[in-house]
């Protein structure tokens, strides 16, 4: 059975979008700070600076796991030259006995 995340690079399509919908909604929270300014309701205020802090947060370890995703697509594909490049060697082996 096939899902979304069979593969790295479904991941990374997936980090994408997701990093796409917390710098939306960062950009709104941002909106919504300098509306609330006025200082009407303080504790909303609180509130979305809490939002906007939780989003950063978000925002950088997304971009932490965008690197790790690079990392791991650069392994596989290092380990996979190595296998490929082993079974080569060893028809070149064999062809020779």
């Amino acid at each position: 059975m096939n899902t979304q995340f069979d593969t790295i690079e479904s991941g990374q399509e997936f980090l994408v979008l997701l990093r796409e919908a917390v710098d939306e909604a960062k950009s709104n929270v941002e909106s919504d700070i300098t509306a609330e300014s006025d200082g009407r309701v303080p504790r909303r205020l609180d509130a979305l600076r809490l939002v906007l802090y939780k989003l950063e947060k978000l925002e950088h370890h997304l971009k932490a796991s965008g690197r790790l995703f690079n990392d791991l697509r650069t392994l596989r594909r290092l380990l996979l030259e190595e296998r490929a490049d082993s079974a080569v060697a060893g028809v070149g082996i064999e062809t020779k006995a």
